[in-house]
C-alpha cells in the first residue's frame, strides 16, 4: 500500500503524499525462529554425497567443517593450507566476523574428509587457500559460491528449508549442541557469536528444554 501510494503521488494522482498515513508492520527482535534442519538430516544429508569425484570430495569435506563447527561461509572461503596443523590435529580460524579467531580441535571425521579433498586438490596453482573451483582457472572458492553450493546439495538431497544455505548448517549445528545440554556461553564461544543473545534465540527451539517446563510443577520451575 505504501509503494502504491507513492507511486500515486509521483504521477501526480494524488496532490497529497499519503505514504505516512499507513503505518510500517512492526517487526520485534528474536521474532523468527533459526532455519535449521534436524541433525538426522545433516546426516542425510553428508550421506548422498557421491565422493568418488574430484566435486564430491571437495563439497563433503566443506559440508563436515561447516556442520561441526558452524563455521560461516566466509570462513570457509578464507580457510588456508596453512590453517591446518596436522601435527597436533588442530584447524584454526583466523577471520571471524567478530574480528577475533578461534582453534578447534580436528575431528577424525573433519581431518579424514579434508585430507580425501586434498589428495585431488590442484597443487599446480599459487593459491594457497584450500578450497578452489574445479574447473580452470581453479580459483578460490568465495562464500556465495559456498552458501550457493550448500544450498543445492540440500535440495539435491530433498531437505525442505527456507533460503538454504551455509548457515543452514551453522544453525544445524548449534541446535545440535542446545539440545546436548551444552551451556550457551560455551556454545556462543564455539560458534563465534559477538552477542550472547545470538545464542539465547535458540532457546526457543530447545524441546527438550520447553518439555521439561511443561510437565514440571511451578514450583519446581520458580
Amino acid at each position: 500500500m505504501r509503494v502504491f501510494l507513492r507511486y500515486l503521488h509521483r504521477e501526480r494522482i494524488l496532490v497529497t503524499d499519503l505514504v505516512r498515513s499507513v503505518l510500517r508492520g512492526r517487526s520485534y527482535r528474536q521474532a523468527s525462529i533459526p532455519r535449521a534442519i534436524r541433525w538426522e538430516d545433516v546426516k542425510r544429508l553428508l550421506a548422498s554425497i557421491d565422493r568418488r569425484s574430484d566435486l564430491g570430495k571437495r563439497d563433503y569435506a566443506i559440508l563436515v567443517l561447516l556442520a561441526s563447527y558452524g563455521l560461516r561461509a566466509r570462513e570457509i572461503a578464507a580457510l588456508c593450507l596453512d590453517d591446518f596443523n596436522w601435527k597436533h590435529a588442530q584447524v584454526s580460524i583466523p577471520m571471524r566476523k567478530g574480528g577475533h579467531s578461534t582453534r578447534y580441535p580436528l575431528s577424525a571425521t573433519a581431518g579424514e574428509a579434508v585430507i580425501e579433498y586434498l589428495q585431488v586438490r590442484r597443487i599446480d596453482v599459487v593459491h594457497r587457500q584450500a578450497f578452489l573451483t574445479v574447473k580452470s582457472p581453479y580459483t578460490p572458492m568465495q562464500h556465495a559460491t559456498v552458501s550457493s553450493m550448500v544450498g543445492i546439495r540440500l535440495r539435491a538431497a530433498g531437505i525442505q528449508v527456507s533460503r538454504a544455505g551455509s548457515h543452514t548448517l551453522r544453525h544445524a549445528c548449534v541446535q545440535h549442541l542446545v539440545e546436548a545440554n551444552v551451556p550457551f556461553k560455551v556454545i556462543g564461544d564455539y560458534v563465534g557469536h559477538r552477542n550472547p543473545a545470538s545464542t539465547l534465540v535458540y532457546g526457543k527451539v530447545a524441546l527438550h528444554k520447553l518439555r521439561e517446563l511443561v510437565i514440571a510443577t511451578a514450583e519446581d520451575v520458580l
